[in-house]
């Protein structure tokens, strides 16, 4: 949907300074130079409960993340400016070790303050929105996180099924500002909010019958004219969408740039896509996208980081025509609170602010003891290195577990002959979370920090009813993690997507199969159907035959995949069982009840053979040096940059 013949407040303004010109020509007095202003915009994103800058899997510290870090950039970047204003774009109350002890150990109760929003109420936060992972615990979790808030929350695109908003969808801020010449003026300030729709697949269990959410761009044309009549002089739109580019569909789960092309926006805050804009190699390319002034449909846009790695800013040049502000010119910078250098070390750019750490000290060391509590032991290292190239025993221990639990629940339904397959990813392994994002356990005990590093999300079980057919296209599907690699080439060719998340990289055990990856990918990275001819998963067998593509089978999985979470076929409408207990938890006891476990991956999928000379090649941590999987023909290759060490597969 154009925004060209919607709310027209700019042509408006325009014509009516024309009118103005025109009146003024009979006379000689040379008209004023308008006031000049500066607001500069500040964005925190994606924090995902990471307050401390602490890794809890390591048990360490850590420079890379954390508001405490975070906050620090923030008075820094409002000590350099006269007038500022501050927002959070969502995913605040779920994500971390932290955020998971307070959900699932501590509790939160009526009149209890949640340890992110202690930290967050520290700061001049002036409003902020929800992203799709503040409903991941429930409404009641959500409404008593936020009742303490020192700040107001909006959200444009998500109501109660009684009709009633659960927030305002906007607000309007007055506030008075200092101009270039010393004068005051009060600004309006209109902020406005979006979170991404599909929300109500994600959380199905928490949200269905209780709350909709509806497409970004409708709620935007539905409010936006109730904001502009409050003359706002600029509107602010804390999207916690990503940037996508294309054509509009409706019910986009990353639609800022869609967004942007509405008349009455004039600055996006962007988020949910953990990613850096402007500059992020992911948005090079998108028409109506400037990766490097940042902006979108030319309209001042930012999306800083994750976990607290950065600081959205953008400087506005406000001028005065007629009664409003208006924007003359922008700048945009995401500012990081690390860098890292060439030989892969850490420098932090941000100290860490003692008011912040403060407020979350009790939560953090209680954390802390959660973490370390005993829960059994493994004989044989577990890391995840290699999960992307070759079967891995960090993914099996999880396939495992969820095939026990699913036996027992299966036994009591006239399902229970069907065979059980069962479906995990990787959760850590590199990608733009950094070098140091691998699981990486030592033989000897293990801890609570140890199952939920390898098992990150609070994700609950879920089973599915599928064909086999449906199972080669789910792996069709997951395969799409691989570039193609051209059989006749000698060069290097990079063998991962790095636009394709890992968590979308699902291995089903239970079947045995090879991934062809000079073939194209059947599917895009959306899911879509793009390739119909094409098929990279070869040799596809259940019990050594080739696999029945009309037989049922059984896959157990999590609700983000039942749910339809990276759209793969055969997932939505198949959920035959939605089990109470997370994923995670059920790794735990599988574990607990062994005692002690020796993991070793069972060698089901594998990469089909590589010619000889063909220099496919993929990147992981320099501490796998020495950790090569047996069986998996590969060797190191060098420096793969931003810290990664490079591997090579050989044929």
């Amino acid at each position: 949907m154009s925004g060209e013949t919607q709310f027209n407040r700019r042509d408006t303004l325009k014509a009516g300074a024309a009118i103005a010109a025109s009146a003024a020509l009979p006379t000689i007095a040379t008209a004023q130079a308008p006031a000049r202003m500066k607001l500069r915009l500040l964005e925190t994103t994606d924090l995902h409960v990471n307050v401390v800058p602490y890794d809890y899997f390591r048990d360490a510290a850590d420079d890379t993340v954390g508001l405490a870090k975070t906050a620090n950039l923030i008075k820094a970047a409002q000590a350099e400016v006269k007038n500022s204003m501050l927002f959070d774009n969502g995913d605040f109350l779920q994500g971390s070790s932290l955020g998971d002890y307070i959900a699932y150990k501590k509790g939160l109760k009526a009149g209890d303050t949640h340890p992110m929003l202690a930290a967050m109420n520290a700061l001049p936060y002036t409003c902020g929105t929800f992203g799709n992972h503040e409903f991941n615990y429930g409404l009641e979790f959500l409404d008593n996180g936020i009742a303490k808030a020192e700040f107001p929350l909006v959200c444009a695109n998500i109501e109660m099924t009684s009709g009633y908003p659960m927030v305002d969808p906007w607000r309007l801020f007055e506030q008075s500002f200092e101009d270039e010449s010393g004068a005051q003026h009060v600004l309006k300030i209109g902020v406005i909010g979006f979170v991404p729709p599909q929300i109500m697949q994600w959380d199905k269990a928490n949200l269905d019958g209780k709350l909709v959410a509806g497409d970004i761009i409708n709620a935007a044309t539905k409010h936006l004219p109730e904001l502009l009549k409050a003359t706002p002089d600029i509107v602010v739109a804390l999207c916690h969408s990503g940037i996508a580019g294309g054509e509009r569909k409706g019910m986009e789960e990353n639609a800022a740039l869609h967004l942007a092309k509405l008349d009455g926006i004039d600055v996006v805050l962007t988020g949910h896509q953990h990613l850096v804009f402007p500059g992020g190699k992911a948005f090079d390319g998108i028409a109506g996208v400037d990766n490097v002034k940042g902006s979108l449909h030319g309209k001042p846009a930012c999306q800083p980081g994750f976990w607290g790695s950065h600081l959205g800013i953008i400087d506005l040049d406000l001028e005065k025509r007629g009664e409003r502000w208006q924007i003359a010119d922008f700048k945009v910078e995401p500012r990081p609170i690390y860098e890292r250098t060439p030989d892969r070390k850490i420098v932090p750019k941000a100290a860490t602010d003692a008011a912040i750490l403060a407020s979350v000290k009790t939560d953090h060391e209680a954390t802390l003891s959660y973490m370390r509590e005993p829960v059994g032991a493994t004989l044989s290292p577990i890391n995840s290195f290699f999960a992307l190239v070759t079967d891995d025993p960090s993914i099996q221990i999880v396939t495992d577990a969820q095939a026990a639990y699913a036996k027992g629940l299966m036994a009591q339904t006239p399902m229970k002959a069907l065979p059980i397959l069962s479906a995990a990813a990787p959760f850590k392994s590199g990608g733009r979370a950094g070098p140091a994002f691998f699981t990486d356990i030592a033989a000897g005990p293990l801890a609570l920090k140890n199952i939920a590093d390898i098992y990150l999300y609070p994700n609950t079980v879920q089973i599915v009813k599928i064909t086999g057919a449906q199972v080669r296209e789910w792996l069709e599907r997951s395969a799409g993690i691989f570039n193609r690699i051209d059989p006749a080439r000698t060069e290097e060719q990079p063998l991962i997507n790095e636009g394709f998340p890992a968590f979308n990289f699902d291995v089903i055990d239970g079947v045995t199969y090879h991934i062809d990856v000079t073939k194209a990918s059947r599917y895009d990275g959306d899911g879509k159907l793009v390739a119909p001819d094409a098929h990279r998963i070869v040799d596809l067998a259940f019990q050594g035959k080739p696999i029945d593509e009309a037989a049922e089978f059984i896959v157990v999985t999590n609700n983000y995949r039942a749910s339809g979470g990276g759209n793969f076929p055969g997932t939505r409408t198949t959920v035959v069982l939605e089990a109470p207990d997370l994923n995670r938890d059920v790794v735990v006891r599988y574990i607990l009840e062994k005692k002690t476990i020796d993991p070793k991956a069972d060698g089901n999928w594998a990469i089909a053979p590589l010619p000889a000379g063909v220099n496919a090649t993929f990147v992981t941590s320099p501490a796998a040096a020495g950790k090569l999987p047996a069986g998996l023909k590969a060797e190191a290759a060098g420096d793969g940059g931003e810290g990664f060490a490079k591997w090579r597969l050989r044929g």
